[in-house]
């Protein structure tokens, strides 16, 4: 009687066990591509990322670099004032996206060219992404208040 007792718990255990590692790994799978990292222009150059990353980037819009192409593509550089990252961008941009102004655009690296997908700008005078300003600040180019 006890043996079968036994039995019973290491088997209670042992798909207990099953379940947490295969709900564990499904929760892995299900996040792989909900995850973006975000780099700064100076780590993309120096790390640069496979064509298959996707990723975010942010930074200031390097002034004069904005060009408008035919349609809807737009090519401007983006940088943390220690690299310049060429960016290129199929959409319509937000309002508030100009030259000098923060922001952060998600896609991938590809042949020494960050493809957004994506664009995010300021919302307001004052605002700009926390790991912007964070990067900004490791490259001593920051001067805005900690607010």
């Amino acid at each position: 009687m006890k043996s079968l007792k036994k039995q019973r718990r290491i088997q209670v255990i042992s798909v207990a066990a099953v379940a947490l590692v295969l709900s564990t790994v499904l929760i892995g799978y299900a996040m792989r591509d909900g995850i973006n990292f975000f780099r700064a222009p100076s780590q993309v150059l120096a790390e640069p990322p496979g064509p298959e990353e996707v990723f975010r980037i942010g930074g200031l819009v390097t002034e004069g670099s904005l060009q408008r192409g035919q349609g809807k593509t737009i090519r401007f550089s983006v940088t943390d004032g220690g690299a310049v990252v060429p960016v290129t961008y199929t959409g319509v941009l937000p309002d508030l996206f100009e030259e000098n102004q923060g922001m952060v655009g998600t896609g991938r690296y590809i042949n020494g060219v960050f493809e957004a997908s994506e664009i995010l700008a300021k919302h307001d005078e004052t605002y700009m992404p926390k790991e912007v300003v964070d990067a900004l600040k490791e490259q001593g180019v920051y001067k805005g208040s900690d607010s």
